[in-house]
C-alpha cells in the first residue's frame, strides 16, 4: 500500500472538486454486478512487474518492470509494448518476436506484481492513500483498509469517481442507508482507477 501525504491529499481533494463540475452521471445508478464466476482478464499496466519465462532458454527468461512508456525490455527483441495487453496477448507477441531467434519458443508471462491496479481513498479516513486491488474489493472494505472513518467524516455523502473513457462518473454511497438496510446493494464493487472521496 502506498500512503499519500497531506499535500497530495489536499491536491487530490481539489482535483475531485474540479472533476465534480465536469462529471456526467452525478449520482449515477450503480453498474450491474458481474455474474458469479465471471472475471475480466487482467490487463497489464504501469508499473506492474512481469516474469517472462522461455522454456529451456534461461538466458532469455527475465523479470522486468513495465516502464513509464508502457514497454518492457526483453533479451534479443529489445523493447516490447506491454501496457494495455493481457498476459496471453503479450505471450503471443513475444512468441512471434522470439521465433526469429529461437526454434518454437515456449513463452510464459506471469504478472508477479500487480502494481497498476489501485484505488485511491481520500478525505474522512484515518489515512488517505492508494490500495492495490489484488482481489475484489468494495467501498466499505477500502475505507476499512485505510483505518476506517475519522471523527469528521460525512458518512452519508461518500462519492466514488470512475473514469469511463473521457467522462467521469460519480456514484454516491450513504453508509447510513447501507447500514440500516435501506440500500443493501449500494456497497459498490471497485474497479482499478476508482477514487473514493469522503467529505469532512
Amino acid at each position: 500500500m502506498i500512503r499519500v501525504g497531506n499535500t497530495v491529499r489536499r491536491l487530490a481533494l481539489a482535483a475531485m472538486a474540479a472533476l465534480a463540475v465536469g462529471c456526467t452521471g452525478v449520482g449515477a445508478p450503480l453498474p450491474p454486478e458481474p455474474e458469479a464466476g465471471l472475471r475480466e482478464e487482467y490487463v497489464i499496466g504501469i508499473p506492474d512487474r512481469l516474469k517472462i519465462l522461455v522454456w529451456r532458454n534461461d538466458d532469455l527468461s527475465v523479470e522486468v518492470p513495465v516502464r513509464r512508456d508502457g514497454k518492457i525490455s526483453v533479451p534479443l527483441v529489445d523493447d516490447v509494448q506491454a501496457e494495455g495487453l493481457t498476459p496471453h496477448e503479450l505471450k503471443e507477441v513475444l512468441t512471434e518476436a522470439l521465433a526469429e531467434f529461437v526454434t518454437a519458443p515456449d513463452v510464459t508471462v506471469i504478472v508477479s506484481e500487480t502494481n497498476s491496479h489501485t484505488v485511491t481513498v481520500v478525505g474522512g479516513v484515518a489515512r488517505s492513500g492508494q490500495i492495490s486491488l489484488t482481489r475484489q474489493m468494495r467501498v466499505l472494505e477500502a475505507i476499512a483498509t485505510m483505518g476506517g472513518f475519522n471523527a469528521w467524516a460525512k458518512k452519508d455523502s461518500i462519492k466514488v469517481f470512475r473514469k469511463n473513457g473521457n467522462e467521469t462518473i460519480e456514484y454516491v454511497f450513504s453508509f447510513g442507508a447501507y447500514a440500516s438496510g435501506k440500500a443493501p446493494d449500494s456497497n459498490l464493487l471497485l474497479q482499478p482507477g476508482d477514487m473514493i472521496v469522503i467529505p469532512e
